[in-house]
């Protein structure tokens, strides 16, 4: 509902504008309503007319079989949620079942299942009201036990899931109402909405002893299974008990094309309507072809390169420093990334998650001030060994050997050492002291630094201790003023990207393509590939 009634700012105008424009191209609002509300929004009535008729010639068209080509699915996946790993399965919980909330194709956190959420004063409790529309594709009305065991399916000692960190804070979760869950935590976390959205916490039916039917592959999403294999294909038509706008295809068709050129042969040859990935050596190719559009979406999956805060020569600040700016990242962006990525400035924070810190002056390439650190350390010819394997990114060994290149200037040899691609991650990362690593996008920056920079967190990969920063961490965990929490974040950052063990040379973009005949959204979601892993509700054919 849009409320008027006071002074908007520019921002909240903005907001308001993009919202109508969403309206126009779903059908949810008359023209009469959407030249009112556009005018009060600051706009003139020429402009909001004409601004009526490009977007309602946007709506989306309802009809047809959408072929989905993906780059990631085993025979070994299953439908536990607590198991899900590969593309195929990740694609395939955003398309047959639904969470409690949702990444929006701006970034924003949106209702899924739940209509509204609502925290204490410390964060500690969060309330999620449930929509009543819900069902599942067996016909069962969707309620807040399903909830709750579902949630459960990822807590408690005998749960095997991958998600089981997720939930530790949770210490209690109950219901109030049949359409009312309460989630109690053992502190605040202001970002506990967001990790809902998480591609493990979806929602399967509860049964009467309290676990989850899994196996089925029932679920409350905008599509239902109707046949499949894993790591083959699954075929999918549209649910029409589905409680949110959008599932305008009848049928989906989701086949798994490891293959990086048979994936896009097909999307040439016109037998997928969309891919979840192309080979950016190819991109140039594909960008000439005038049936094919092309996306290239900065995300927040990252390249990092961690060095052991607590092992010679990297227990140096000055020396972490040097190899810092011993790293010309455009020119890595340029050769290995073409052009596909956005330059890292050391703190794991991308712009595409909430609260970046923009006015963080970027680091750039400097040999001179390199040497001039090495020195002080007394670390003048400094020889170290990069480990990196092909596996970690497409050109990951060009990358060190590049880097390599580089640091030369600087005085620095870097020996680039070729790792095995089987056992990278049990037998390399976290055991060597300088590597090459690959994150996949996490939702929020206290998800990411919880992970991998607390000082006593697992995945801590430089090993860096930083008493101030996780004094910060646990206060912005906590804080629920924007503002407030953004500056914390932006203190963070300047720590990491000062202080860290961690250089960051660039932040990955998902690149994938669809066919010209199908219509997206303006704005994609960073959160996946296709739009948040939500193409099939949220695209369409254009005729």
């Amino acid at each position: 509902m849009i409320q008027m009634g006071r002074q908007m700012t520019k921002t909240e105008d903005q907001e308001m504008i993009n919202r109508l424009e969403s309206a126009a191209r779903t059908g949810g609002i008359t023209k009469r309503e959407f030249i009112r509300y556009s005018v009060l929004a600051g706009l003139t009535a020429s402009t909001a007319t004409g601004l009526w008729s490009t977007k309602a010639k946007a709506q989306p068209k309802s009809g047809g079989t959408f072929r989905w080509g993906l780059h990631d699915g085993n025979t070994s996946d299953s439908h536990d949620p607590g198991t899900y790993l590969t593309r195929q399965m990740i694609f395939m919980a955003h398309t047959y079942r639904s969470f409690l909330t949702m990444i929006m194709g701006d970034g924003s956190l949106g209702p899924d299942l739940a209509d509204s959420w609502e925290a204490s004063a410390d964060a500690s409790e969060w309330t999620f009201k449930l929509t009543e529309n819900a069902s599942f594709h067996s016909g069962k009305k969707l309620t807040a036990d399903d909830v709750i065991a579902s949630l459960n399916h990822h807590r408690g000692d005998a749960s095997t899931s991958a998600a089981k960190a997720l939930l530790a804070g949770v210490t209690d979760i109950k219901k109030d109402g049949d359409y009312t869950v309460v989630v109690s935590l053992s502190g605040g976390n202001a970002d506990f909405p967001w990790l809902m959205t998480d591609y493990h916490l979806c929602i399967c039916p509860a049964k009467d002893d309290g676990t989850i039917d899994w196996e089925s592959g029932d679920g409350s999403g905008p599509y239902k299974i109707d046949s499949g294999e894993f790591g083959v294909q699954f075929n999918l038509s549209r649910h029409d008990g589905w409680h949110r706008e959008g599932a305008y295809f009848d049928k989906v068709e989701m086949i798994v094309l490891n293959d990086p050129n048979a994936r896009q042969t097909a999307l040439m040859t016109g037998d997928v309507d969309a891919v979840s990935l192309i080979e950016l050596k190819t991109m140039g190719l594909l960008q000439r072809n005038p049936n094919i559009k092309i996306h290239n979406i900065p995300s927040a999956g990252a390249i990092t390169m961690p060095m052991h805060c607590n092992a010679a020569p990297f227990d140096n600040v000055d020396v972490r420093n040097a190899l810092k700016l011993a790293m010309n990242r455009d020119e890595i962006i340029e050769k290995i990334a073409f052009g596909a990525a956005t330059k890292g400035n050391d703190f794991h924070h991308s712009p595409a998650q909430p609260y970046w810190p923009d006015d963080i002056p970027q680091r750039e390439y400097d040999p001179d001030q390199a040497k001039s650190l090495l020195k002080k350390a007394g670390a003048e010819g400094l020889t170290i060994n990069l480990s990196t394997a092909d596996s970690v990114y497409a050109g990951a060994v060009d990358m060190a050997v590049l880097y390599a290149e580089q640091a030369k200037a600087a005085g620095i040899n870097i020996n680039v050492v070729r790792e095995p691609n089987d056992g990278y991650y049990s037998d390399v990362w976290l055991k060597k002291p300088f590597c090459l690593v690959s994150w996949g996008a996490r939702p929020t920056p206290d998800v990411m630094y919880t992970l991998a920079y607390k000082d006593d967190a697992a995945w801590n990969e430089s090993f860096w201790q930083n008493e101030q920063f996780n004094k910060l961490l646990l206060q912005a965990k906590a804080e629920l003023d924007n503002a407030k929490r953004a500056d914390m974040y932006r203190e963070m950052a300047i720590l990491a990207k000062d202080d860290g063990g961690t250089i960051i040379p660039f932040f990955n973009n998902f690149v994938y393509a669809n066919s010209t005949k199908v219509g997206t959204p303006d704005q994609l979601a960073a959160s996946w590939e296709n739009d948040g892993a939500r193409a099939a509700s949220r695209w369409w054919f254009e005729s």
